[in-house]
């Protein structure tokens, strides 16, 4: 490995555990306050879908700084609902940093011209419609923070709050939370739902690849009968 790439390595994994150990026992509003405000002042962005329980962080957000970068990816494949519903929750919070990511027409252009990639490949078609945007996004920032939680399983099951991840310093505010922390939130907050859940939508992406679920897994809707359960923006370099 090229020296300078494992300099900076060190250097991000030395940030990363005394952050660990400054913020140890934080979570939530509490960590993200000194990351926002002091930690990373103007280089940190969050990304949200604007889904099922993004009101939650969204709201923490716009109570430190509601001109903080929030990164939404528009894939082209989304709910109306959802798109109603990101308009909805920005005018409500107060939200001014919000920013809309597209996939590259060329992109597109080269690998989805019929819009039908999503049946085929959706590895690819995630890669094209939300990797790259997002990971071209996130070199403008130092560090990013993320909804994942541990309830939500699989790859998701033993995230940290804060961890190193492609060059960066990723934040997991609400990794410790439980489903009962989320509704308890938005409850005394009193943040409106996404429409699509008391229709029986638990986890909400893209229009082609969810489908309501009853189930315990709130992410069963995804890509169902699939083994796919990330669209790889969580995977290092993006699943390459």
């Amino acid at each position: 490995m090229d020296s300078a790439v494992t300099k900076n390595l060190r250097a991000l994994n030395a940030r990363v555990d005394a952050l660990s150990r400054r913020y140890a026992g934080l979570d939530g509003e509490g960590l993200l306050r000194p990351l926002i405000e002091t930690e990373f002042s103007g280089r940190i962005a969050l990304s949200s879908s604007f889904g099922a329980e993004s009101a939650v962080l969204l709201h923490m957000v716009a109570r430190i700084d509601p001109a903080t970068p929030v990164l939404f990816l528009n894939t082209g494949k989304l709910f109306g609902e959802t798109l109603r519903y990101r308009d909805a929750l920005v005018d409500r919070l107060g939200l001014t940093g919000v920013r809309e990511l597209k996939p590259d027409a060329d992109d597109i252009d080269a690998r989805d011209r019929d819009g039908m990639l999503w049946q085929t490949s959706p590895d690819a078609c995630c890669r094209i419609r939300k990797v790259l945007p997002l990971d071209r996004a996130l070199r403008d920032y130092d560090a990013w923070i993320n909804g994942r939680k541990r309830f939500q399983g699989g790859l998701r099951a033993d995230i940290p709050t804060v961890e190193a991840f492609d060059g960066r310093v990723k934040v997991n505010p609400l990794a410790n939370w439980e489903p009962a922390d989320i509704s308890a939130y938005m409850k005394n907050y009193d943040l409106p739902a996404h429409p699509l859940v008391a229709d029986g939508y638990r986890s909400i992406g893209c229009l082609t690849c969810t489908l309501r679920t009853s189930g315990t897994d709130a992410r069963d809707g995804r890509w169902a009968g699939q083994d796919k359960t990330e669209c790889g923006i969580h995977l290092a370099m993006g699943g390459k």
